[in-house]
């Protein structure tokens, strides 16, 4: 079966057509799938803390572990939160910095 010039054409279109459409609901099957972990994991958290709650010990023994852990890391905990603030602080002055020249700019013009 031959196709004319156009036909040829025509037949590319719909097939890049398909394809972005199958694209579009691979992309929208990714996010139902997404929403359906989150609904499980949400579902699980919610049996596992009233499990907890019926287990005071458990509870406590979890909070003196974390307790536990977080003295021992504290000094890592501290840096790491220290360079995030510093790497904030930069962020927003690099943004100021940016706001101010596009502001000079437009009274420029």
């Amino acid at each position: 079966m031959k196709h004319a010039h156009g036909g040829h054409a025509a037949h590319k279109m719909q097939h890049n057509g398909m394809k972005h459409a199958m694209m579009k609901e691979h992309g929208m099957g990714k996010q139902i799938a997404m929403g359906a972990v989150s609904t499980a994991t949400v579902n699980t958290g919610g049996k596992l803390m009233s499990k907890l709650t019926r287990h005071p010990a458990l509870v406590f023994g979890l909070g003196v572990v974390a307790g536990y852990v977080v003295y021992k890391y504290r000094k890592e905990i501290i840096s790491s939160a220290n360079k995030a603030v510093d790497a904030g602080k930069d962020f927003v002055l690099n943004q100021k910095e940016n706001l101010e020249d596009l502001a000079a700019e437009n009274k420029e013009e």
